[in-house]
């Protein structure tokens, strides 16, 4: 029973990984993850390496799609103005270019540190 469990929970911060990198190309992958890893986070028979895995997981999404939100604010001039014709206008598109970047490179560098633990069987911290 308890293999069992083991088995299961790998699965899913496995798939929970696997959705975490599909999320640097759409947010519905985000979602998914963290949904994953909230799965086993809220399991009462986790093993300890395994727990701190999906709260990893959990955390890094929740501060991506937070830093995701913020980055899209400064998109919001370019939709009612043309980017290019008034100066504060492109001000703000580079500022959102620059943020989304920031976001993204956070995702993947979680990811990367995430993932090398997990394949280590280590708790990411």
């Amino acid at each position: 029973m308890g293999r069992d469990n083991l088995t299961r929970h790998r699965r899913l911060i496995t798939m929970s990984y696997v959705f975490m990198f599909l999320a640097l190309f759409t947010g519905i992958s985000a979602a998914i993850a963290y949904f994953l890893a909230q799965k086993v986070a809220q399991a009462q028979d986790a093993e300890v390496w395994i727990h701190a895995q999906a709260l990893w997981i959990a955390r890094n999404v929740v501060l991506f799609m937070m830093m995701a939100a913020f980055a899209a604010l400064w998109f919001i001039p370019a939709c009612f103005i043309y980017w290019d014709s008034v100066l504060w206008v492109k001000g703000c598109t580079v500022i959102g270019v620059i943020f989304t970047t920031i976001a993204w490179l956070f995702l993947l560098n979680a990811w990367l540190k995430g993932l090398v633990k997990y394949l280590q069987k280590k708790a990411a911290f």
